[in-house]
């Protein structure tokens, strides 16, 4: 059974249509790059994959239960949000604690997490390299620091699906290689499956199984490799040298309204 299963999927902000007819498989133990241009639906289809909206139209289904339901649940997906708020330096909290804040869905406010779960915290961030930023407030850190001790956040609770939000934003090309290395091997010593949404094209083909092109509706879903240029030109006309072929840079948001849909492959 698929991870996450979208039919015919509709979403409408009263009478705006965001989101047309999308149907995604996501296999469990596979990572779907999730790209479009801005303004072309990736975040209303988080909100949709995290509970916060209600299709218009079709049905949504995470690890076999609607998205409330598997939220509630809190060990389903772990979610890293683009601009996470935590607190601000002057709050005294650090590392291992906003780690542990990750199992607050699992066991419930004001209710001790088992031994094991904080144990398991540890060993995430020991994974992550920040176990001897243990003790350190997250004020003090630097910016790749905080993403890897909000990854253990998202994944203290041990869910099924790890859930990434433009993650490579405003990280130099290094940190983005050492980011998508690190959640390579996340993925295969914690059996995850990752759905890792983004308009960076390089970093998607680099660490994805699987591509989907999202602009109201879905464009494409298939292997990296078979990515048509044409397509990534009208949806983006930008960053072809991604895919080795040249090209310029352009404002996405000029091509929103121009892309014609190309033939739509479902994998099973």
């Amino acid at each position: 059974m698929s991870l996450i299963e979208i039919d015919n999927l509709d979403f409408a902000y009263r009478d705006t249509l965001v989101l047309k007819e999308v149907s995604l498989r996501v296999e469990p133990g596979t990572t779907l790059g999730l790209i479009g241009p801005n303004g072309g639906g990736k975040t209303t289809l988080i909100r949709l994959l995290l509970g916060l909206l209600e299709p218009t139209r079709g049905t949504l289904t995470v690890a076999g239960e609607s998205p409330k339901r598997a939220i509630r649940g809190g060990d389903v997906i772990g979610y890293l949000p683009q601009s996470p708020k935590l607190p601000d330096g002057k709050f005294p909290i650090n590392v291992r604690q906003v780690a542990r804040l990750g199992l607050v869905g699992k066991t419930g406010f004001l209710r001790t997490a088992a031994r094991q779960d904080l144990a398991f915290v540890d060993e995430l961030l020991d994974m992550l390299g920040i176990a001897g930023l243990a003790e350190t407030p997250v004020g003090d850190l630097s910016g790749g620091q905080l993403q890897r001790t909000l990854i253990a956040r998202a994944l203290a609770p041990r869910p099924k699906i790890l859930l990434l939000d433009e993650p490579t934003t405003g990280i130099d090309r290094l940190g983005q290689q050492q980011f998508l290395e690190s959640i390579g091997k996340l993925k295969e010593r914690l059996g995850l499956t990752v759905v890792f949404v983004s308009h960076d094209l390089r970093a998607v083909s680099a660490i994805s199984d699987r591509i989907a092109c999202l602009n109201l509706t879905l464009h494409y879903h298939d292997v990296p490799e078979h990515l048509p240029a044409d397509l990534v030109y009208r949806m983006f006309a930008c960053d072809l040298e991604a895919f080795g072929l040249g090209g310029t840079c352009g404002n996405p948001e000029h091509h929103h309204t121009h892309v014609k849909p190309a033939a739509t492959e479902r994998v099973k």
